[in-house]
């Protein structure tokens, strides 16, 4: 055993570079699979815990004031109800903030679907003016216990009185209103009713909606909201930000993995006379193996404890969701065990790939055998013969001999070093898919930038008149959005009237041809995956009490409500109801125009009657990716730096034997050198345009496929361009180039005495 440390002591000497790099790529790897965990449990368990702590409903239904919900109680299937609860939809204000929200009357606090209180306390009667918010809502609001809201057009003023979290669909400004609690007596008008059913079997939600619909009539339901809709909205970001870490982090421990089995297999190659010595002096197979397992396996556990507990002490100061991730995720149950299973899992990997190189070292025989005295590489072929006839340099013929002659072995190096290389081009076209969404929404569905609704107050022609007046806006597109039942009654979707005949909505589409015709539409990914329909069906679906049959004619993108969207234009709709009246406006605004100044003006203009939001963009909640790329470009570039010094070291041992010959034939030092130099290059560019030809196809699918799972619909993925492509190529060639010039220099400057030693 002593004799076992005192060789590995000798080899970390001389090789300090490696073992540096094998550390932090070991820690680089297990930090971004530890964080990839920490934002699965972050998305997960946050929602579950609320839905668990107020004993959340599994179903909402919006009915309208005279169904008679009682019904619904006496179902197979539903355990208990909440409410009904009377309900108002009204606008509320707070320090300039503006927000939709539902009204909700609620005499006591309901034992199914009650609120967690985190900040405050809950509805007193002695204040009957006196709202909970949900925590979201407040937050947008800017509001805190004690503060006022007012509903603007009225003299009406609210008190908060608490904060509260709640498990069903979170605020999202323009699309789903907020909600707010109340005692019944601050709801005097309600619009409406809200029933919450908790079931016995949560697996049953869409036979129970359906029995539902069935029992109260398809007219009297207006939205139906369910426990998974609410789960995968929550989860939402911090899922994507999951999956991209853990994708990387295994793609990376497998480029590490292989890295690592390269470097042995080299070594083992240029040190056979070293480990023939070993095995002359009495060490047995199983303790060589054993040099090599035990040396890579410290590096390894090194590496692995250092990410643990950089993780564990600092994880939760990193600024942004990244941090509040892992802080959730070390108050979780399972936390101390992902925090011991990850770092274990990555160094039983390494060390599988380590026992595989190093078994072959356990079996060098002890009498090394000779050498064959051809050379390493091979007779040259004729037609690195003729080129050195037509007086093409040496260096560029022998080094491209040197570099693909051992096709098994040349193959192997190049497939190590191009992985690392694929993991950074499909890193590098993440980012440039989510710079996408800032620089050109409108091709990503977000063609428009502002959404404003509009009260009775004015007529539709004035709020037009008002909006287009604005410099900043270039088109003002009239609409409609409420909720439909779907063909099977089972669950909401959003229907959209956009635009008109004359001035369309410009819809982003990805394929088909946009809606010109009567009862023509579009439909998000989301609607078509949940109806089971394509481009070319025709689906119907009830409004109210009426049904409604539209011709499906393209897939547009929705970034919006998991892309369960169909859209159609305003004068379609208006055929089935010729009073319908706009209620939202979508701006597209003049090229260089400030969303933000267009809403303060418009907001001004408005008096009161428009409530103007900025249209979110899906990429505002996936600003942590850029760091999270940025490192994870970082540690596989450490990866291919390994591979690369590995090929280097193997290119300069092979390149020995041919070295008293090269002398012989009249070669200089500088063009032996040139020749390893060339060698490398050629093997690093065949590497990258590997990584460029599979990682770009690669990239593309990998991003329209979270496209496709998330609802908004494959055709969002951009490939970086050539101005980024074409320097990251060059830049691998150029280090790999100059990396090797100075081991090859200094073999080609070996005494001759040396190179018969090398040789025999």
């Amino acid at each position: 055993m002593r004799a076992t440390l005192r060789w590995a002591h000798s080899d970390l000497r001389t090789h300090r570079g490696e073992a540096l790099f094998l550390v932090l790529a070991t820690a680089g790897i297990v930090a971004s699979l530890l964080l990839a965990t920490a934002l699965f449990g972050y998305a997960t368990n946050p929602w579950q815990r609320v839905f668990t702590q107020s004993h959340g409903a599994h179903v909402w239904l919006h009915t309208d004031k005279e169904a008679d919900t009682g019904k619904l109680a006496g179902l197979d299937g539903v355990d208990t109800v909440a409410g009904p609860y009377p309900t108002a939809a009204v606008t509320v204000s707070s320090r300039g903030s503006r927000a939709s929200v539902e009204l909700r009357g609620t005499p006591e606090r309901p034992s199914v679907g009650r609120p967690p209180i985190v900040s405050g306390h809950w509805l007193d009667p002695s204040a009957p003016n006196g709202v909970v918010l949900e925590s979201r809502l407040a937050r947008a609001l800017l509001a805190e216990p004690g503060d006022t809201l007012t509903v603007p057009g009225t003299a009406r003023e609210l008190t908060v009185v608490g904060l509260a979290d709640s498990a069903e669909p979170r605020y999202r400004p323009g699309e789903q209103p907020g909600l707010v609690w109340a005692l019944p007596s601050a709801v005097p008008d309600p619009g409406g009713q809200v029933i919450g059913l908790r079931l016995t079997d949560p697996g049953d939600t869409s036979y129970i909606v359906q029995r539902a619909v069935t029992v109260l009539g398809s007219g009297a339901i207006g939205e139906v909201s369910t426990w998974q809709q609410a789960r995968a909205e929550a989860q939402g970001d911090n899922r994507l930000l999951g999956q991209v870490l853990g994708l990387f982090g295994l793609g990376a421990l497998v480029a590490a993995g292989l890295a690592v089995h390269g470097a042995i297999g080299t070594r083992i190659r240029g040190h056979l006379r070293d480990l023939s010595v070993l095995k002359a002096i009495g060490f047995t197979p199983g303790q060589v193996v054993r040099i090599f397992l035990l040396q890579h396996l410290a590096y390894a556990l090194l590496g692995a404890l250092a990410a643990a507990g950089l993780a564990e002490a600092l994880g939760s100061r990193i600024p942004g969701r990244l941090g509040d991730a892992v802080g959730v995720w070390q108050g979780l149950p399972g936390h101390t065990v992902a925090l011991i299973v990850v770092p274990v899992g990555a160094v039983l990997f390494i060390g599988a790939t380590t026992g595989l190189a190093a078994w072959r070292a356990g079996r060098v025989p002890p009498v090394p055998l000779p050498r064959p005295a051809a050379t390493s590489g091979g007779r040259l072929s004729g037609v690195a013969r003729r080129a050195l006839g037509v007086r093409i340099p040496p260096a560029l013929v022998l080094g491209w001999h040197t570099a693909f002659t051992r096709r098994p072995r040349s193959l192997a190096t190049v497939a190590r070093l191009t992985l690392p290389l694929l993991l950074i081009v499909v890193a590098m076209s993440a980012w440039t898919t989510i710079d996408r969404f800032h620089s050109e929404p409108e091709r990503v569905g977000l063609p428009t930038a502002l959404s404003v609704r509009a009260d009775a107050g004015r007529s539709e022609q004035q709020i037009r008149s008002l909006l287009e007046r604005d410099p900043g806006v270039a088109a003002a597109y009239p609409g409609v959005e409420t909720a439909a039942l779907g063909p099977s009654q089972t669950a909401t979707i959003a229907l959209r009237g956009l635009g008109t005949h004359q001035d369309p909505y410009p819809h982003t589409l990805a394929e088909g041809r946009p809606a010109r015709g009567s009862d023509e539409a579009v439909a998000g990914q989301g609607l078509l995956d949940l109806l089971d329909a394509r481009v070319g069906d025709w689906v119907r679906m009830t409004v109210g009490d009426q049904p409604l049959i539209l011709h499906i004619v393209g897939r547009s993108i929705e970034p919006e409500n998991a892309g369960r969207v169909i859209s159609t234009s305003l004068d379609t709709l208006r055929e089935n109801d010729p009073g319908l009246r706009p209620t939202l406006y979508e701006l597209r605004l003049a090229p260089g125009a400030d969303p933000r100044e267009v809403a303060d003006r418009l907001t001004a203009a408005g008096d009161g009657h428009l409530d103007v939001h900025t249209v979110a963009n899906p990429a505002d909640g996936l600003s942590p990716l850029r760091a999270v790329v940025a490192g994870l470009i970082a540690v596989l570039a450490l990866i291919g730096l390994i591979e690369l010094l590995t090929a280097i070291g193997g290119t300069v041992r092979e390149s020995e034997r041919d070295l008293l010959a090269l002398k012989a034939i009249g070669l200089s030092p500088r063009q032996i050198t040139a020749i390893t130099v060339t060698a490398t290059g050629l093997t690093a560019l065949a590497a990258v345009l590997a990584a460029t030809a599979l990682g770009l196809p690669l990239a593309h699918w990998l991003i329209d496929a979270q496209g496709r799972s998330s609802g908004i619909g494959a055709g969002i993925a951009q490939g970086p361009s050539a101005v980024l492509v074409v320097p990251l190529g060059a830049a691998a060639v150029l280090c790999a180039a100059a990396l090797a010039a100075v081991p090859a220099a200094r073999a080609a400057r070996r005494r001759l005495a040396d190179t018969l030693s090398a040789v025999a």
